[in-house]
């Protein structure tokens, strides 16, 4: 059994409410989240609704989908190797959070990247748009793959969509990831307002390392 949780726990809960606080989860609440633990298990929820999360509604997995601990939905046990394969293949993830933010949700239904426009985008390392992967029924062997197709090459990326589904976004801890849904959310509504204004304008070259400059020098964190 790995050691424990509770601190990472409370962290997945306060990250699960920041997201409700900000408004940028689904009318259903759907979503799911998971934290590593080692380079063997993870903790997962438990359902598919992130509502009223409590620390019990966590439950510990391993990556190959044996549950150690608690007690997991079925329906919830399908999406264990998106998270799991994607710990596997980015050992910087220490957090996986998938929702229905929908401004966000609207790119993935299109089937259209996320450009990266929004500031706040650079400030979570993101410069370049958000891929989308291509739909296979949920939690397939097919749609786990499709995601990994998605961000092959991009050492850095901490998002991708789900095509016609949702998205996924991945960095080192719950709270970082909430944050970084966040970012999106707003960045994907503010996007879709500016197309009445002749579209949103990328950055110029460079921006993301002079905004990465910048925030080492007042040692600034995402935003």
């Amino acid at each position: 059994m790995p050691k424990d949780s509770s601190e990472l726990r409370e962290k997945i809960v306060q990250a699960a409410e920041l997201l409700f606080r900000s408004g940028v989860m689904s009318k259903s609440g759907h979503g799911n989240m998971s934290a590593r633990l080692d380079d063997e298990t993870m903790l997962l929820t438990s359902t598919g609704n992130l509502r009223r999360l409590s620390t019990d509604s966590l439950v510990v997995v391993r990556f190959d989908g044996t549950v150690l601990a608690g007690s997991l939905d079925p329906v919830t046990a399908e999406i264990i190797p998106m998270h799991a394969r994607i710990y596997e293949e980015r050992r910087d993830v220490g957090s996986i959070i998938h929702t229905h933010s929908p401004h966000v949700t609207a790119f993935a239904l299109a089937n259209e990247p996320l450009p990266c426009t929004y500031e706040s985008l650079l400030r979570h390392g993101l410069a370049e748009p958000v891929p989308v992967a291509r739909w296979a029924p949920r939690g397939s062997q097919e749609s786990v793959q499709n995601i990994l197709d998605a961000i092959a090459g991009r050492p850095s990326l901490p998002a991708v969509l789900l095509g016609n589904h949702g998205l996924l976004a991945f960095t080192a801890e719950p709270i970082r990831t909430a944050e970084l849904i966040i970012a999106m959310e707003e960045g994907a509504e503010m996007m879709l307002l500016a197309k009445a204004l002749g579209g949103a304008k990328p950055f110029p070259p460079g921006a993301l390392e002079k905004e990465q400059e910048h925030m080492r020098r007042f040692g600034s964190s995402p935003s």
